[in-house]
């Protein structure tokens, strides 16, 4: 169960993030703002949808400015906070879901299956990444040595 609330989370991110430079932000705003709102139980419709107008106007300088780590960041924090949000409260995920398919018709069904990953190629010195999309990663350290021996 836990993995479909962190696909749906990711799936709410990235579809708000994608709305949020489409000409029916303001819909998707308000309904998002209400969704929250709903869920959270103090916070009020105002305040989200100024929150949420932040992080448009974060991303919008981020593309502007080609800073895809600032693009990513504002995603990961929506990402953060739904997965958050869906953690405290599992019967959001019904409302969510409904929301993405309103706002977001044409995206893709997320489905979660097993996944079985495997390092094989002798002993790695170094970072091993598995992941279905990796984006904006940055390593930094010492030239890689091989090992002797």
């Amino acid at each position: 169960m836990e993995a479909e609330l962190v696909a749906l989370a990711t799936a709410g991110a990235t579809a708000l993030v994608q709305q949020m430079a489409t000409d029916g932000w303001d819909a998707v705003r308000r309904r998002m703002a209400a969704f929250l709102a709903r869920r959270q139980g103090t916070a009020d419709e105002e305040v989200l949808e100024g929150e949420l107008e932040v992080s448009r106007a974060d991303l919008a300088v981020a593309r502007e400015e080609g800073n895809q780590d600032e693009v990513a960041g504002v995603s990961a924090a929506w990402r953060l906070r739904l997965r958050r949000l869906l953690s405290e409260d599992p019967a959001a995920a019904a409302e969510l879901r409904a929301l993405l398919d309103e706002v977001a018709p044409g995206r893709a069904q997320e489905t979660v299956g097993e996944v079985h990953n495997t390092i094989s190629g002798g002993v790695q010195h170094g970072a091993v990444i598995q992941a279905g999309v990796v984006s904006g990663v940055h390593f930094t350290g010492p030239p890689h040595r091989p090992h002797p021996g």
